[in-house]
This record gives structure tokens, C-alpha cells and sequence, in this order.
């Protein structure tokens, strides 16, 4: 007895080509966000070790503090907490990648202006340098600047020294960063009419001083 075949047979046919399509397209995908995410550097800036005592004796677990930056601008930070230090960095990385921030730049090296940043009891002054100064920061600040790719700058924590303050209070100063594009845009002007008013303002000083 021949049976006959089922309707939609070639169908299901394209319908499991597209599929596969798909599946394919997916696996492009992700190999692109792998690409993307191994362009990106990661630095530990601290890791804490922290006692649970519970019956039976203490149960440790592991705070990690990560920063990732492409040193082209973007930067973010990350934290933490597992009870294995490869799974707390992994989840601050992962933390920090979705937070990451663009900082404009002067000539890609440094500051456009000095900035003040403030988070809890932390404070750090972030100052624009000359060609050739380098990284002038503390340990955790430092981290923030080579991740972010920024050449020539000098840093001075002026609050607490706890890392997760120091980190945040950067960040807040950075955030706060703006570029004379910027600033014209919002004021209606044109950047060489920002710059010429600065350097009438530098001569009249200088003028002045005289």
C-alpha cells in the first residue's frame, strides 16, 4: 500500500534550511561579540577574602574589583563576589563591559581640563599634562588610565585610599569630562570661537601679570 506523502514536506524542508540559516547566523554573532571582547583589556585592581563563620567551621567567598577599557576612550568598572576567585572576576568583568563609559580626549593623551571627582568619602583631582609626563597615579587610578588608554596625566587622591572609592571617585571625574566640541555645541558656538576667547583670556593675563 503506498502512502502518500505528507503535505508540507518541502516546506519543512526550506523551514530546516533556515533553521540551520539561522543557527549559523547566530554562531557569526557570537563569534563577532568574542572578536570585540578580546579587544578589550581588563586589569584586577583588587581582590578581598572574606570570612563567613557558620556551624562547622568558616566559609570563605572573594570580592573582585575589575576595570576594562579598549585605550580609545571607553572604560568601565566592575565588581564581583563568588565563592572562587575565577568565577568573582569573571562576574566583575562581565559587570564592567556593560558599564563602560567614553571619556573625550585631547590629542588621544590626556585631559581636556582639570577635573574633581568625589564618591562617598573618596576624592581624586585629575590634571591635564604635557607630552611625555606619563601616568602620574596611584595604584587603582592608574589601572583606570591604561585601561582607558590615556598617555599623559596626573592624579592625586585626596580622600580615602580604599580602592572601591578611589575607582568610583575617578570615574565620577571622568564622567564630568567634556570637550570644547561639546561645550560649543551647547552654547551655540563655533570651537575656534571657544579657543580664541580662551587665548584672549591667556594674553590678558599674562597682560595683566606682566
Amino acid at each position: 500500500m503506498a502512502y502518500a506523502p505528507r503535505s508540507g514536506g518541502e516546506g519543512g524542508g526550506e523551514g530546516g534550511r533556515e533553521r540551520r540559516g539561522r543557527r549559523r547566523d547566530g554562531d557569526n554573532s557570537n563569534r563577532q561579540e568574542r572578536q570585540d571582547g578580546d579587544e578589550l583589556k581588563d586589569k584586577l585592581v583588587t581582590i578581598n577574602r572574606v570570612a563567613k563563620v557558620v556551624k562547622g567551621g568558616r566559609r570563605f567567598s572573594f570580592a573582585a574589583l575589575v576595570v576594562v577599557g579598549d585605550e580609545k576612550g571607553r572604560v568601565g568598572w566592575g565588581a564581583g563576589k563568588a565563592r572562587e576567585v575565577p568565577e568573582a572576576i569573571r562576574k566583575a568583568t562581565e559587570r564592567a563591559k556593560r558599564t563602560m563609559i567614553r571619556v573625550p580626549m585631547r590629542e588621544g593623551r590626556t585631559l581636556h581640563h582639570d577635573v574633581v571627582g568625589e564618591f562617598g568619602a573618596g576624592r581624586v583631582l585629575l590634571r591635564a599634562a604635557p607630552a611625555g609626563t606619563g601616568i602620574i597615579a596611584g595604584g587603582p587610578m592608574r589601572a583606570v588610565f591604561e585601561t582607558l588608554g590615556m598617555g599623559d596625566v596626573v592624579a592625586k587622591c585626596l580622600g580615602s585610599a580604599n580602592p572601591h572609592n578611589m575607582v568610583k571617585a575617578t570615574f565620577a571625574a571622568l564622567g564630568r569630562c567634556t570637550s570644547p566640541r561639546s561645550v560649543a555645541a551647547r552654547r551655540g558656538k563655533k570651537v575656534a570661537d571657544m579657543l580664541g576667547q580662551k587665548k584672549d583670556a591667556v594674553e590678558a593675563t599674562e597682560a595683566a601679570n606682566g
